[in-house]
């Protein structure tokens, strides 16, 4: 549990510091949770195919990655986007949140 929750804390404030990053240059679309969300799906995948389990996988898949990726993040910049009735930058998002973290995901368990 301490490897979890500590590896959780480092991946929280990894995700802050990039998310700052991305939206001092891009603050109009939720690019920020996009990279973020895309990133984590990827090396997730990537290490689960090569750290199936033990503590190595508890710290850096649950902890690290679980604090740094964001779905409630992008939940609710999905439905600014449905009060903002921005209805393709919602479509956009969706397919590129849903269709490139699986896309993605994949790709880290294939190398």
């Amino acid at each position: 549990m301490l490897l979890a929750c500590t590896g959780a804390a480092l991946g929280a404030v990894l995700r802050y510091l990039l998310t700052t990053l991305i939206k001092r240059r891009y603050a109009g679309w939720p690019l920020a949770t996009l990279v973020v969300n895309l990133s984590g799906a990827f090396l997730l995948g990537l290490l689960t195919h090569h750290l199936v389990s033990g503590p190595v996988l508890t710290f850096l898949g649950t902890g690290v990655l679980g604090g740094y990726t964001t779905f409630s993040t992008f939940n609710v910049e999905l439905l600014a986007l449905i009060d903002d009735h921005r209805w393709r930058a919602l479509a956009g998002d969706l397919v590129l949140s849903y269709g490139g973290g699986l896309a993605l995901a994949a790709l880290g368990l294939m190398l």
